[in-house]
């Protein structure tokens, strides 16, 4: 039970307890006082031949004080049946005010509150977003309200920064939609001139080639670069499931990403032979270049990728730590690491969902898509990402099953 209900409760009963109590000692006395006035009342026919014997007597006075002892002790009598009416009033008095002190207050802080919420959920649910709600911490519904209406915010701001991708999108995709036309241009150009055999010598025919293999390395990364800012249904991708040499791979295909050595370090484990895995080459080197792409942008460090292997089948490969126990389906990690600032834990839950920026991206251009793609790739090869903040930096982990 919460605790201001009990406390109202406590108190509550606290003063039922010391009315009563009150009542209880009051009414006792009236009690002996009545035992008082009925022994007065036994003795008044005594006094009333006193009486008579008094006027008798000739003494006047003394019988009517004799008489007013009698009508007092009558009059006390009726006196206490009177107070014990009144206790009894104020006792039933004082428990109907009490409850009606308690059900206002239930009213006021929990079942208004409580009516408002319904109100405010249902205009949510219509697709109200402008409307607020007050916020009055204090009442039981506070915290709740206030995280409710934040999540309200919440919404709001990740359907404005979705539309505002969406037409950044747009935008990026009509400009490179454009510049692709420069290249292709070129080569048709140079291509018109094979064809119109103008290579006349072989400095020329190489010259050509030379420029022509350019343009279409320039073609091929916008081209990406539109793949990467137009994708909007990752289920139309197609993803194959081929043995690959892992370590190969990471030797060959990672490394000709990056130009310069000071850029990167690969460390794999000593005699680690061949790591074949089912996996997509193609795919899995465009989730390297997403990965190197992020750290490129916000870490702006060198990264370090590593590999971890499972000792698997009387393998000589050296068994790392580091892969959980609870992973038991997973005994091949990979690491990509770079030394920035992170990301703060409570965005790593919704990091990789579609067009989701971090609080911490600064002023760099970006259209959040790039890690959605990566978790929805590695999803499709039958792997596993986490995300992990290190001391420093970000750690994506990749769990492959060896093959």
């Amino acid at each position: 039970m919460n605790r201001k209900l009990l406390l109202i409760l406590f108190i509550y009963t606290i003063v039922v307890i010391i009315a009563g109590q009150l009542i209880i000692t009051h009414i006792s006395k009236i009690y002996d006082r009545e035992e008082a006035v009925r022994q007065e009342a036994e003795e008044n026919p005594v006094k009333l031949n006193e009486v008579k014997q008094l006027i008798a007597d000739g003494k006047s006075d003394e019988a009517i004080e004799t008489l007013d002892e009698i009508i007092e002790s009558y009059d006390d009598a009726e006196d206490t049946k009177s107070r014990v009416v009144l206790l009894t009033w104020i006792f039933v008095i004082i428990n109907i005010l009490s409850v009606v002190i308690i059900l206002v207050y239930i009213n006021i802080r929990i079942l208004k509150p409580f009516e408002d919420m319904k109100e405010y959920a249902s205009k949510i649910s219509a697709g109200d977003l402008d409307s607020t709600l007050k916020m009055d911490r204090g009442n039981y519904f506070g915290a709740f309200t206030w995280a409710f209406d934040n999540m309200r915010r919440e919404i709001v701001k990740s359907r404005r920064a979705e539309k505002e991708a969406i037409e950044n999108n747009k935008t990026v995709i009509a400009t490179l939609s454009h510049d692709i036309k420069t290249p292709m241009a070129s080569i048709r150009a140079y291509a018109e001139a094979f064809e119109a055999n103008m290579d006349t010598t072989p400095e020329k025919r190489q010259k050509y080639l030379s420029i022509m293999m350019q343009k279409c390395d320039e073609v091929s990364k916008l081209t990406n670069d539109l793949f990467l800012h137009s994708i909007s249904e990752m289920d139309r991708l197609e993803v194959s499931s081929d043995k690959l040499d892992l370590v190969e791979f990471l030797e060959k295909d990672v490394r000709e990403l990056f130009v310069d050595d000071t850029e990167y370090s690969i460390n794999l484990p000593e005699n680690v032979g061949k790591v074949y895995i089912n996996a997509d080459r193609g795919r899995l080197l465009q989730i390297i270049e997403n990965m190197k792409s992020n750290s490129e942008k916000y870490a702006k460090t060198p990264v370090e990728i590593k590999l971890e292997v499972n000792t698997v089948n009387g393998s000589n490969v050296e068994e790392t730590s580091d892969i959980s126990s609870d992973d038991k389906d997973y005994d091949i990690r990979l690491h990509f690491m770079d030394f920035g600032p992170g990301i703060p834990d409570e965005e790593i839950p919704f990091i990789t969902g579609k067009f989701y920026r971090g609080k911490n991206v600064g002023n760099e251009n970006g259209s959040g898509l790039g890690l959605y793609i990566v978790k929805e790739l590695i999803d499709r090869m039958g792997a596993k990402l986490l995300i992990l903040n290190s001391d420093p930096g970000l750690d994506m982990v990749m769990d492959f099953k060896r093959v």
